[in-house]
């Protein structure tokens, strides 16, 4: 027998959130984000003993946020974890995140992003007093956007990856409509910040273009430089995903900037940010292309402007500048020049 979520205490009681993948860049920055709004912050890992989230550290926001162990795959561990925090809100932002490794490891990617995000649709079915959901779908469902991309979209992933946040949003969307649970997918397009892993484009392009200011003699490799990317600042994100569970009724939005560069215009920025040509110290390196990818990337946020009263506020120009500023402060280094157009 299933026993339902329960809500001891008064109504002046915290309102609680759950975020399933609270070690992720988008994780870190939806806890502080919560805990500045008052919210008793619970966030999980497969392993919180030994994990050591570094992304919360950095925030300084690591000793509030109450961390439990959970394997989103496990039915049972999902489970009891949300009859042990019993959340008004959850935030389901946990999978494998990187479009290139899904090539690699497609079966553990769909099975963390899809198999995962239905054990816990089955869980709030199952449980009498259920949450709110967030799910973190992606741009990536819908492949190649010419036009920028609206929630009616037609659906076209071109990785393991895609195909997986694919399923996830259908399963999210037929939970809600089966059994009208507050369930909702927030279809992100690329966001970026410093708490970006080494391993994302983004992050390897502004560090290594540090390092070679700073004297390094490496190379940077790359791939498709004609790429088109719609990015914005992940803070500006995670308050839309926040946004989208203080609805009446859940629905999906489309969040993006609505502009689009290509990642060569990113590399070129990023160097000339540090006062260099990236032409000479950039490869392009064909092993480094995907078996299938996009070439445009664009959302059009205007239901998200309109409804959820929600804009991007960082510009690309002030997303750039952030990330190298990021990454000189974070470097031990005490050599780099001082004439940086930052």
């Amino acid at each position: 027998m299933v026993t339902p979520i329960t809500s001891p205490g008064s109504e002046a009681k915290k309102r609680s959130a759950l975020i399933i993948g609270v070690s992720g860049q988008d994780g870190g920055y939806l806890a502080e984000l919560l805990l500045n709004k008052g919210y008793e912050v619970f966030g999980t890992s497969r392993d919180h003993e030994v994990a050591s989230f570094p992304n919360l550290v950095r925030l300084g926001i690591k000793d509030a946020v109450q961390l439990r162990s959970m394997a989103l795959a496990d039915f049972r561990s999902v489970l009891t974890t949300l009859q042990s925090t019993h959340p008004d809100e959850i935030y389901n932002l946990a999978g494998q995140t990187s479009v290139g490794l899904s090539f690699n490891y497609p079966v553990e990617t769909f099975e963390s992003i899809s198999l995962g995000t239905i054990n816990i649709l089955e869980c709030l079915r199952l449980l009498q007093r259920p949450a709110k959901l967030y799910n973190a779908s992606s741009s990536e469902i819908f492949g190649n956007t010419p036009t920028p991309a609206t929630e009616e979209t037609p659906v076209r992933p071109r990785s393991p990856y895609a195909t997986a946040k694919a399923a996830a949003q259908y399963a999210v969307a037929n939970y809600r409509e089966a059994y009208d649970l507050f369930a909702c997918s927030g279809i992100l397009f690329n966001h970026e910040s410093p708490l970006r892993p080494a391993r994302f484009v983004t992050r390897k392009i502004v560090t290594s273009a540090v390092r070679i200011a700073n004297g390094s003699s490496e190379r940077l490799r790359l791939g498709n430089l004609h790429a088109e990317r719609d990015w914005g600042w992940a803070p500006d994100y995670v308050e839309a995903m926040w946004r989208m569970l203080q609805q009446e009724q859940a629905e999906d939005f489309v969040i993006a900037t609505g502009v689009t560069h290509s990642l060569a215009d990113f590399v070129a920025d990023v160097f000339n940010a540090v006062n260099l040509s990236w032409s000479n110290y950039v490869d392009i390196d064909p092993a480094l292309y995907r078996p299938t990818d996009i070439e445009k990337s664009m959302g059009d946020p205007s239901k998200a402007e309109r409804q959820l009263h929600w804009k991007a506020c960082v510009t690309y120009p002030e997303l750039v500048q952030k990330l190298v500023a990021a990454e000189l402060q974070q470097s031990k280094s005490r050599d780099y020049p001082t004439s940086f157009n930052i």
